[in-house]
Order: C-alpha cells, then sequence, then structure tokens
C-alpha cells in the first residue's frame, strides 16, 4: 500500500463517504487511489466550490466535511473556504498535494508555502515529512476538526510521500479528558437566574454544532423565558415558542434588539458577541448581568466581560441550570413586543416584495428542507423572514460573509441529503462568484432550488452607500448581468423569470414540484432596502428610530451619521491577540505552534 491508498483507507476509516475536490499534479496518485477506492468523489468546477461544499456537506449532517486539491493554485484557491470554516467553526480537513520532499523551497512548479498561508485561517496544519507519520497526522487531524471548539485542519503531502510504499499500521488517536464540570460557578448562576426579573437567552450557533439543541429547548420549555439568536443560531428555537424575539443584531427584529437592552439578565449560550450583533459593546445589554456558556474558553470575556463564565459541554451545563421562573410580567413584555413588531407584509405595486416571497417560500417548502445563502441582502432577508426547524437546515457565511458561498454550499448539501429540498438564494451578484457550480449541479444532476433575487445591483453595499456615504454610488450597479435563464439553459438547467408579485406563488410551486434542478429568476426593486438596521459602531443602537420603523419596513425620517472616519480614527483597532499553544487537545480552538505577541500592528512580531 503506498501513501495516496492509505489516504483513501484512512477516510473511509473516519466515516468518510464524499469528498469534494478538483485533481491536479500533485495530487494525482491521491486521485488514482480515489478511483476504486470506495470513497465517492464529487468534482466541483474550482477549488473554492469544493472547500464551500464540503462545507454544506458538514452544516447540513455534523460530519467532518473533506476537500481535496493538488499544490500551488489549487491549494490558494481552498483559502477562502478554509476561513470560512474557521469563522464558523466547521469542521473541516483539507487535503493539499504538495511537490516533491526535496523540490520544497524551490520554488518547484506550482509549489506555494501552503503551510503558511494556512496557518491563519486554520484551527491546525500539518505538513507530511514521511511516509511512517501519515497514519497518525490524517488520525490527529480529524480529531483537532472535531475537539472542543470544531474547525478546519488542512494536511499537506508531498508527492513522493504519496508514491512511497510502505507497511503502515493504524493509528489510534488518544480521546481528550473530560472538561471538568464547574459545580460552584453553576451554583451561582443558578442563584443569579432565580434572582432575576428579566432574563434574557442569547442562543448562538455553538447549540447546534454541540448537538445541544433539544437540551435547549427543554430549557426553554422549564424557564418559559424569552429568547433571541444570532444569525447562525436560527433553527435553534422553534418558531412557535411563544417568547421567541426572532434574530438579534444589526439586521434582528425590533424585538428582540429592545428586550435584550432591558433585560437584567442576559444568558449567552454558544454565542460569541460578534459585532454584528452588539453594535457599539458598552452600550449592548448596558443593565444586564452576563452568564456566558461556551466549549471554548477563549470566547469568555474576550468581548463582554461575564459575571459567571461556564467552559463545557451545553448538553450538561443547561439541565443543571434549568429551574421555573416567576417572571410572568417579563413573559407579557416579550409577548407585546413580539405582538408590536411583527412584520407586515403589505406593499404598494405590482413589483415583488422580496420579505413577502420569502415569506411564501417559507410556508410552502417541506419542513424539512436546506435553505443555503450567500452573502448580501437576500441572506439578511432570508434569516428574518423564513422559518428553520433547525440549525442545519439554514447554511450561510456568517463570519466570513463570503460572496458566492451559496450555491456550492447547496452542493454539499444536496449530496448530504438526497432526500431532502435543498434551497440556494442568491443575488445577482454573489451568484456570479461562483456560478461554475452550475457545471456540478448538471453534471451530478442534483435536483437543488435556486432562486436569484436580482435588483441588478450590489445591493447591500449600495444600501449602505446611501445611508452611510451620502447615495455616492460607486461601483454597485449590475445592469450588465447576463440573461440569467440563459445561462442556465447552456448547463441544462430549466428555469423561469418573473417580474410580478402576481407571478410568485405559482411560480413558487413550479420550483419547488420540478423533478431536477431549477432557476427562478426573480427582478426586484433595485432600492429596495433591508429593515430593520441597527447602525454600525460607534453609532449606537438608539439611533434607528431617527429614521426607521420596524413594523413598516419604511424610512419615517433622515438619518444622519456624522463622520464615520474621523470617529473610527478615535477608536484605533486593538493590539494583536495573545496566541500561543503546544498543540493540544484543549477544550477550544487549538491554535498553531506560533505566538503574536500583543503589540500595535505596526510593531507586528511573529514568533515561530
Amino acid at each position: 500500500m503506498n501513501g495516496a491508498q492509505w489516504v483513501v483507507h484512512a477516510l473511509r476509516t473516519q466515516g468518510v463517504d464524499t469528498v469534494f475536490g478538483y485533481p491536479g499534479g500533485a495530487i494525482m496518485p491521491v486521485y488514482d487511489a480515489l478511483y476504486d477506492g470506495g470513497v465517492e468523489h464529487l468534482l466541483c468546477r474550482h477549488e473554492q466550490g469544493a472547500a464551500m461544499a464540503a462545507i454544506g456537506y458538514a452544516r447540513a449532517t455534523g460530519k467532518t466535511g473533506v476537500c481535496i486539491a493538488t499544490s500551488g493554485p489549487g491549494a490558494t484557491n481552498l483559502i477562502t473556504g478554509l476561513a470560512d470554516a474557521l469563522l464558523d467553526s466547521i469542521p473541516i480537513v483539507a487535503i493539499t498535494g504538495q511537490v516533491a520532499a526535496p523540490f520544497i523551497g524551490t520554488d518547484a512548479f506550482q509549489e506555494v508555502d501552503v503551510l503558511g498561508l494556512s496557518l491563519a485561517c486554520t484551527k491546525h496544519s500539518f505538513l507530511v515529512q514521511s511516509l511512517d507519520e501519515l497514519p497518525r497526522v490524517i488520525a490527529e487531524a480529524f480529531q483537532v476538526a472535531n475537539s472542543g471548539r470544531p474547525g478546519p485542519v488542512l494536511v499537506d503531502i508531498p508527492k513522493d510521500i504519496q508514491m512511497a510504499q510502505g507497511d503502515l499500521d493504524p493509528h489510534f488517536s488518544t480521546v481528550a479528558d473530560e472538561m471538568a464540570f464547574p459545580q460552584a460557578e453553576v451554583a451561582q448562576a443558578l442563584q443569579m437566574l432565580a434572582q432575576s426579573q428579566q432574563p434574557m437567552l442569547y442562543v448562538g450557533g455553538g447549540v447546534g454544532m454541540a448537538q445541544a439543541v433539544p437540551a435547549l429547548r427543554e430549557f426553554l420549555a422549564v424557564t418559559r423565558m424569552p429568547a433571541t439568536c444570532t444569525l447562525k443560531g436560527l433553527g435553534v428555537v422553534d418558531a412557535d415558542y411563544p417568547y421567541y424575539l426572532g434574530m438579534l443584531g444589526m439586521h434582528g427584529t425590533k424585538a428582540a434588539n429592545l428586550a435584550v437592552q432591558e433585560c437584567d439578565l442576559l444568558i449567552a449560550v454558544g454565542a460569541r458577541f460578534d459585532d454584528r450583533v452588539t453594535g457599539k459593546l458598552n452600550t449592548f445589554a448596558p443593565h444586564a448581568k452576563v452568564i456566558h456558556m461556551d466549549i471554548d474558553p477563549a470566547e469568555l470575556n474576550k468581548l463582554r466581560q461575564a459575571h459567571i463564565g461556564l467552559t463545557g459541554d451545553l448538553n450538561c451545563l443547561l439541565p443543571a441550570l434549568q429551574q421555573p421562573l416567576a417572571i410572568d410580567g417579563w413573559r407579557e413584555r416579550s409577548a407585546a413586543l413580539r405582538a408590536e413588531h411583527a412584520w407586515r407584509y403589505d406593499h404598494p405595486g405590482e413589483a415583488i416584495y422580496a420579505p413577502l416571497l420569502l415569506k411564501q417560500l417559507s410556508d410552502r417548502k417541506p419542513a424539512d428542507s436546506v435553505v443555503t445563502t450567500d452573502v448580501g441582502q437576500h441572506q439578511m432577508w432570508s434569516a428574518q423572514h423564513m422559518t428553520y426547524t433547525r440549525p442545519e437546515n439554514f447554511i450561510t457565511s456568517s463570519g466570513l460573509g463570503t460572496m458566492g458561498f451559496g450555491l456550492p454550499a447547496a452542493v454539499g448539501a444536496q449530496v448530504a441529503r438526497p432526500n431532502d429540498t435543498v434551497i440556494c438564494i442568491s443575488g445577482d451578484g454573489s451568484f456570479m462568484m461562483n456560478v461554475q457550480e452550475l457545471g456540478t449541479v448538471k453534471r451530478k444532476q442534483l435536483p437543488l432550488k435556486i432562486v436569484l433575487l436580482d435588483n441588478q445591483r450590489l445591493g447591500m453595499v449600495r444600501q449602505w452607500q446611501q445611508l452611510f456615504f451620502q447615495e455616492r454610488y460607486s461601483e454597485t450597479t449590475l445592469t450588465d448581468n447576463p440573461d440569467f435563464l440563459t445561462l442556465a439553459s447552456a448547463f441544462g438547467i430549466p428555469g423561469q423569470h418573473i417580474t410580478r408579485k402576481d407571478q410568485v406563488e405559482a411560480a413558487l410551486d413550479t420550483m419547488l414540484s420540478s423533478q431536477g434542478p431549477y432557476l427562478l429568476h426573480v427582478s426586484i426593486d433595485e432600492l429596495e432596502n433591508v429593515w430593520p438596521l441597527v447602525p454600525p459602531a460607534p453609532v449606537t443602537l438608539k439611533c434607528w428610530r431617527n429614521y426607521h420603523d420596524a413594523t413598516s419596513g419604511r424610512f419615517t425620517g433622515t438619518f444622519q451619521p456624522g463622520n464615520l472616519r474621523a470617529r473610527a480614527a478615535r477608536c484605533p483597532p486593538p493590539g494583536f491577540p495573545h496566541l500561543r499553544n503546544e498543540h493540544g487537545n484543549r477544550a477550544g480552538r487549538t491554535e498553531h505552534k506560533y505566538r503574536i505577541d500583543r503589540c500595535q500592528p505596526a510593531a507586528r512580531r511573529i514568533t515561530v
């Protein structure tokens, strides 16, 4: 057995049934082993698409996604996908070919230091230096990707090691010790929760990744406290839960944002106080004590100081905290906020109103459908106006915000769940970034559905130019878009173009009943904005009422943000975080074997 055959054997041993990739010279031995190796390979049309398909596969199933690329440009094309997986904590193993070991460092054909490039966008990276260490490296890669806080791991394998023959023994990774249960801190948290009059549950993506959705729903059934979710936490809380206030943050519901500002106790569960949630951090939940639960101790006190920090498995922590609460007045207040600020979908004229279209799609799609999105206005509308039964059913690029993510992620999700409906919601800007993956859809006859919202603009950028840059619309017009139906037809994919709201219901029914892939091209108003909007820091939450009524979705005044550049100059970026590790199985992220000393950016020093 040569090294490449061992790689495929190790993938089977890890339970991998599908990998996504693109072949090339330095990875050809692995592709030869895949030919009859018992692992299905799906050929994507770009390595970035392969990485994002692996993310979609991982998000839809909870398994580890695997992508493969050759050296040089093949490996560099994976980088954006790896960064996306890191910021959203997705378990990915990326296997790259490398030039033969004797040629490393010689500027050989298609040689690049992918290990160095990947340091900032992976949980850990390996360069295999001998055939004998290959079993250990592959086993550790899967262990690191899935332990503690999940993340991407890269394994770079020189071509000569792939081709080397030898007898290799299986390597069994050691299981990390279980984390000690924080008994004293849990007791304090129980008391703090019992004394609270206005508690709020702030739910992040970590709940779904910990497979703690049942535990969290049981916690809510017992406590009956109001709850809100981040973008990546959507689907964790049942949309019919009477005290669920929807998504929190910049484009979250007005009810959720107001409730967080009023609460006296904020319980953050698998959430990281992202700037798109908090806005100006020192005005976020200003009256609240904070209980922060996370598997990654590095997240505790990173941005918001927690009164009680609980590190551990949410499946253990949540049951330990649940208790009936005497907060009837607060429940009534949250229910009133939910009712008062419910979205109104009435919209004048014949043009298609995107929020209403997505609400109609949500009402029609099968309950266990998977929805993927690209990044832009359509992403926020999909989060605001569609409901999801579990977090695996809403797959989007939350942390990195990667345009071009939706279509390849839908490919991965459809491969992972062939019997479920998969819908990709995209915008005309994002769609063109990985449009080549229509070839992958056609090649495998994947029956995914694409809803393309076309406003002939880079909509979110145009909206910010309108609000924050005095309507100076610089390079956001896309009136030269291709004919999207003709483009889809070139790949053998049928579709329909609609322009009026009276066409929407029939078009959605046609799309959802189609047996194969389908593109629904939807023309929408180029000036439609995403509301509500909590302006970014340093503009505070209080500003939103000056220019937007969240219940109507329309302007009610004029917003004057002031000189944002001057304000930003008064808020210099913080020093670089102090990262150091000895590559082990700590509870959270396992960082690389390097250190960034805390200093100002101009004096950055990296020690290897």
